[in-house]
């Protein structure tokens, strides 16, 4: 299966070659992120793409110096709702319901049901929940990234409230949740790169109820 083997192809590269991703590959990775499944379609997530190489100088040092942030060629930040709205929620099943041609009070009684579940819980809790839906498109990137044969490092070893005071996150009601740096890996200098790829036994991962 190819993805499998995109999979074992991939690994978290620790140093990246300064080689420019095509844009072209860019987008289908961000592509595959924008289709991810995510809780009633809500979308709680957006992505900032970030290949300006100031832009990334200044997030470097937010990321604990990691090098992949100026070596590479992009970074994407998956920033999430900081909580749930009636006009965030509204605006999605509108913008739904137009796109498929029906009445914008079509999907009323469910809306309804879905923000009371919503609302009922606390703003942590709220935005945790948006937080799990970023990560669910940030799993789709990294595997269409694999398949594209661009590496991608995920990242999750930086200051958010540094990295969200930086792009302006806070005011527009996002939370940074996690990065994702794209590039291509360098030929010396990664200590990972020629290391078997590892993971837990399977019967120590899988549990099979037949």
């Amino acid at each position: 299966m190819e993805l499998i083997n995109a999979l074992n192809w991939r690994y978290a590269t620790k140093k990246m070659n300064g080689e420019i991703v095509a844009e072209e590959h860019v987008e289908k990775i961000i592509e595959a992120a924008y289709l991810a499944p995510t809780s009633s379609g809500l979308q709680p997530f957006e992505i900032i793409a970030i290949s300006n190489k100031e832009l990334r100088e200044k997030i470097q040092p937010i990321a604990f110096g990691q090098s992949q942030i100026v070596d590479g060629s992009h970074v994407l930040v998956f920033a999430s709702w900081d909580q749930y709205t009636d006009e965030r929620i509204d605006a999605i099943f509108d913008h739904m319901n137009n796109e498929r041609n029906l009445p914008l009070n079509n999907t009323d009684e469910y809306k309804a049901g879905l923000k009371a579940q919503l609302f009922a819980k606390s703003k942590e809790e709220q935005a945790a929940h948006t937080g799990k839906q970023s990560y669910i498109g940030f799993g789709m990137a990294i595997a269409a990234a694999a398949l594209l044969k661009v590496d991608a490092t995920p990242m999750e070893g930086f200051n958010n409230e540094e990295l969200d005071e930086l792009l302006g996150l806070k005011e527009r009601g996002l939370k940074s949740q996690t990065i994702l740096t794209l590039g291509y890996r360098a030929n010396e200098g990664d200590w990972l790169q020629d290391l078997k790829k590892v993971r837990q036994p399977k019967d120590k991962f899988l549990t099979e109820i037949k």
